[in-house]
């Protein structure tokens, strides 16, 4: 008789490791990669925005504090998911929200609370110009491109264990596929001079 510890030792020592598979991403969850993976591309693969805000040139809001506001021209607003087509240049702002790409020409992101919006909405008036109440770092509130994963990066190591949020890891690289280490196949088959035939007792 051997412990179940031996009885493992030994039953590891003498296996291989199963061929891989390639498998729908949504299939492989629980399974172990085959190989690593590398990130083909920049995520996020624009610079974009971090905050709700106006998208400047830093040196038109260089001295801006709440007696003395900058006064930029707005141009245009652009939205998550879109690019826009304007570019901001000295004296003009463009109304931008979290995760849209940052307007070219633009190297700041002044958030809505460090403007007079507000001020300007409740008075009734249009939002064709913005008070800027506050000189903010040069290049605040920008994510910049490949921040979170760069291109040409290892994101997931050989080896790893697929869970939720490998698979996650995976959709947002754009993989739809995984090369993945085939699921073994298991029997167990009990042994014994306990046993007895079909409808002994």
């Amino acid at each position: 008789m051997i412990s179940v510890e031996e009885a493992l030792d030994k039953i590891l020592s003498n296996i291989s490791v199963l061929e891989a598979e390639r498998k729908p991403i949504l299939e492989s969850l629980g399974q172990v990669l085959a190989e690593d993976v590398y990130s083909d591309i920049d995520i996020p693969p624009l610079d974009n925005s971090a905050m709700d805000g106006y998208a400047v040139q830093w040196e038109s809001i260089r001295g801006a504090n709440s007696s003395q506001p900058k006064v930029l021209e707005i141009i245009g607003e652009v939205a998550a998911g879109y690019i826009s087509s304007q570019e901001v240049t000295p004296g003009t702002a463009i109304r931008i929200m979290t995760g849209a790409p940052v307007p070219a020409g633009a190297d700041t992101i002044v958030p809505f609370e460090d403007t007079d919006e507000e001020v300007r909405k409740a008075a009734g008036q249009s939002l064709d110009e913005i008070g800027i109440l506050l000189e903010v770092a040069k290049g605040s509130n920008i994510r910049r491109a490949g921040e979170d994963v760069a291109r040409g990066s290892l994101v997931l190591a050989k080896e790893a264990m697929l869970r939720p949020q490998e698979i996650g890891v995976l959709a947002s690289l754009g993989r739809a596929e995984a090369l993945v280490i085939r699921r073994p196949v298991i029997a167990i088959l009990a042994t014994g001079d306990e046993l007895v035939d079909v409808g002994q007792s």
